[in-house]
């Protein structure tokens, strides 16, 4: 029943994702943004999860509740979705976001932090829960894009209101599981600051998660150009999620097999293979291939994050060591990754993907430093 009440979480969030990152975009050009004010709303996003994230979760740690703070996040980001409707014009705007995506992307952490909790509590496995994220993803992503092409611009609002709304709904469910408060001198972020071992390892993930960015932001606009179209490019797109939603539903053997950082050691190679053979070539079979190894470029380096931090991170800390991965790897890195991308897709094309291997390769080195650490240490 717990892992049942989580999973609808990750229903509620993700299935909201799958209207905010296609179709947000679409919403402030409708509202007269243009593209440079665009990209500094949609800023807006990682620098909410960067600043607010590692303060809330320091609070949360402190008194060792998560699902009060959710449910009050969960509220102001609800709050901020129908204030939108009273907005007009870029200044406006980006100050309603800020606050929404500040709440939003301050919710992730605590709730995974709450729900490696209950793994640990009550042994189910984590990927067979968060894998309905995923689903809810492609669901609501198809969904809005149908709904979209029938309305109007408009109705992105409220879909994203609706969304939110539900997601509020979700979070009063979830389970309240508490840990002892944590005590450390300075707050919980310190002690992890001060650990190399997971400065290296977080280190490890940023470099591979953020190699991502040239295919999040110019993958669609490069099969394009190589003469697919847009139905099979969003097949292609959809069979990345489809792996990762395998890789999540089997996850719990490899985990046990791998540990948490051989799960990010084969992100690592398996991005060090995708991005050459995609700036290599584009001939379809290759494609359908690498895309399956999305499973590993994404799927397996964020269990290997979560189960790190359930391993090696107290409990009275795992929301602070959470929001690190949310605001450092998900957050700065690949903002600044996707900052970069523009110029070295403009400059390079298709060979900008091998500077996106050689930040999996230098990954995969630090992983591999962790795992030495870890030996000796052992």
């Amino acid at each position: 029943m717990i892992a049942t009440r989580l999973a609808f979480y990750y229903v509620a969030v993700y299935g909201t994702v799958g209207v905010l990152l296609p179709f947000w975009p679409v919403w402030l050009q409708y509202k007269g943004l243009d593209a440079t004010q665009i990209g500094i709303v949609l800023a807006a996003a990682t620098i909410g999860r960067v600043v607010a994230n590692p303060l809330i979760a320091q609070t949360a740690d402190r008194r060792g509740e998560r699902r009060p703070i959710i449910v009050k996040l969960a509220a102001v980001t609800v709050a901020a979705s129908f204030a939108f409707f009273l907005t007009d014009g870029f200044w406006p705007i980006i100050v309603v976001a800020l606050v929404f995506f500040a709440a939003w992307s301050a919710m992730q952490p605590l709730a995974e932090s709450l729900t490696m909790l209950n793994v640990r509590a009550h042994g189910f496995q984590y990927g067979r829960v968060r894998l309905w994220g995923s689903i809810a993803f492609i669901v609501t992503a198809i969904g809005a894009g149908e709904i979209l092409g029938l309305t109007g611009e408009a109705v992105v609002l409220p879909m994203i209101v609706g969304a939110v709304a539900f997601t509020l709904v979700v979070v009063l469910f979830l389970p309240a599981t508490t840990v002892a408060p944590s005590t450390t001198s300075g707050g919980a972020l310190r002690p992890l600051l001060a650990n190399g071992r997971f400065l290296a390892f977080l280190g490890a993930a940023a470099l591979i998660q953020s190699s991502h960015a040239v295919y999040y932001g110019f993958a669609t606009i490069h099969w394009r150009a190589a003469g697919y179209g847009d139905t099979l490019i969003g097949a292609l797109w959809a069979e990345g999620v489809v792996a990762e939603i395998v890789l999540f539903a089997l996850a719990g053997g490899l985990v046990g097999r791998l540990g948490p950082v051989g799960l990010v050691a084969l992100g690592a190679a398996a991005g060090l293979a995708r991005w050459i053979a995609v700036g290599l070539g584009d001939a379809l079979a290759l494609l359908v291939v690498v895309q399956a190894l999305h499973a590993f470029t994404f799927g397996a380096t964020h269990l290997g994050v979560i189960h790190y931090i359930s391993q090696h991170v107290p409990v009275e800390r795992s929301a602070t060591a959470q929001s690190l991965y949310s605001a450092v790897v998900m957050g700065l890195a690949s903002g600044l990754a996707a900052s970069a991308s523009g110029w070295l897709y403009g400059n390079f094309a298709a060979h900008a993907f091998f500077a996106m291997a050689a930040m999996c390769a230098i990954g995969g080195l630090l992983a591999f430093l962790v795992i030495g650490a870890e030996r000796k240490a052992a």
